[in-house]
């Protein structure tokens, strides 16, 4: 063992004397390491960051969590003139299937809209999400508030002018005020009461939040952009009990909607059941293709970096060949100096891919100041990735020169040497 760790000091004490005494050489050498690490490592933890960001943006949402709507969250195989003349779901639709599906934990319908303006007094925000919700939204997306309350079923159905605020909107309309429950706000040029304000959660995946977002039923923005403007995107949320058949209840759900539009059973279903679990998936299959293909193309960068390697140790050996011949005519066996120049190799890609995963960590800090509170995030398993595949590159390169080392004969590489 001592003899082992003895060997692994001197090969560490040569890779050491080689960038000493071949900057150049050894910098151009390792270039192709760092460059394919970092290319490698700088992939993997952006699409980690991603997938990390679109998993906390809906977070929010159970994974059994159903959304009915005329758009499919992954690939389908109706053709893509047909699903997009779908009508859209209404609201309608909405109270038929809460009312007569069973296994319903909590409904909503829900309408994107375009953003608008909030004002108060002197103060104006504009570019402000409008969520358009039902009144059990609060229970799908499992909200929470510093203050105030989230509007109840009779404001949802008539149609309040009441609103609740996101974190940041309320700060800006109302700064170090005591509180916003009861304050007025226009927005659509109407007057709008305060009830509650959401707790902090921080920027979403594409800049926008709860933080960012005013929440107000969805009967007061019908009637003003009435059920079939073409600006608004209407959706029917559901969360399905706890323990009961996902797969059936989809079926029922795809047959109440059926016989609600009168479909006839040779119809095509003009809608989409989409669920949170698939969307996940659909997010995981599309990280893991940009994985395998961000892999591909630094893989190349690798390599380059590989023959670099191999090329060092390759000038290494014919540079030793006098010493490697007093080695062994002092008694060092082949294997002793098979691992010398093994161990050397590594030892340089090593180096090569530390250099690597420092350039990604500072890219990735800096990065995350330029991008808000998007983070990009350099993972432990990342960085034991990036060492065990540039000790693997030092490895596998440093392999042919180490055998070609061994097999010297003592004699001929001292008289070579000379």
């Amino acid at each position: 063992m001592l003899i082992y760790l003895r060997l692994l000091k001197e090969s560490f004490n040569f890779a050491l004397n080689a960038l000493r005494n071949n900057k150049l050489r050894t910098f151009l050498s390792l270039v192709g390491v760092t460059i394919g690490i970092f290319s490698i490592i700088a992939v993997l933890a952006a699409v980690d960051s991603l997938k990390k960001e679109i998993e906390g943006s809906i977070s929010g949402l159970d994974n059994s969590t159903i959304i009915i709507m005329r758009f499919n969250f992954g690939p389908t195989e109706i053709p893509r003139w047909k699903w997009q003349q779908f009508p859209d779901v209404t609201f309608d639709e909405y109270q038929y299937i809460d009312r007569n599906t069973p296994n319903i934990e909590a409904a909503t319908f829900t309408l994107n809209v375009p953003d608008e303006s909030v004002k108060y007094e002197d103060k104006q925000v504009d570019n402000v999400p409008i969520g358009a919700v039902t009144d059990s939204y609060y229970n799908i997306e499992a909200l929470k508030l510093s203050e105030g309350r989230f509007f109840n079923g009779s404001e949802s159905n008539s149609g309040s002018m009441v609103v609740v605020l996101g974190d940041e909107i309320a700060n800006q309309l109302f700064g170090d005020a005591a509180t916003a429950i009861g304050k007025e706000v226009r927005i659509y040029g109407r007057k709008f009461n305060v009830i509650g304000v959401l707790k902090k959660e921080g920027a979403g995946l594409f800049g926008n939040s709860k933080d960012t977002t005013v929440w107000m039923p969805v009967n007061v923005v019908r009637r003003i952009y009435g059920d079939n403007n073409k600006s608004t995107f209407p959706q029917i949320v559901l969360k399905p009990e706890k323990g009961i058949d996902q797969a059936e209840f989809k079926a029922i759900l795809d047959q109440k909607l059926r016989m609600k539009r009168g479909l006839k059973p040779d119809e095509v279903s003009n809608f989409f059941i989409n669920q949170m679990q698939g969307f996940t998936d659909f997010i995981d299959e599309i990280t893991g293709s940009m994985n395998i293909i961000g892999l591909i193309i630094s893989g190349f960068s690798l390599l380059v970096g590989g023959f670099g390697i191999a090329n060092i140790m390759f000038v290494s050996v014919k540079e030793r060949t006098s010493l490697i011949g007093i080695q062994k005519s002092l008694g060092a066996k082949n294997k002793f100096i098979l691992f010398q120049f093994l161990f050397e190799a590594v030892i340089l890609a090593v180096i090569g891919g530390l250099i690597g995963l420092f350039l990604v960590f500072i890219v990735s800090i800096i990065a995350s100041q330029f991008t808000g509170d998007f983070e990009f995030v350099l993972s432990p398993w990342n960085m034991f990735i990036g060492t065990a595949i540039s000790a693997a590159i030092g490895l596998i390169s440093g392999i042919l020169p180490a055998i070609s080392a061994s097999k010297l004969d003592p004699v001929e590489a001292i008289r070579t040497g000379m």
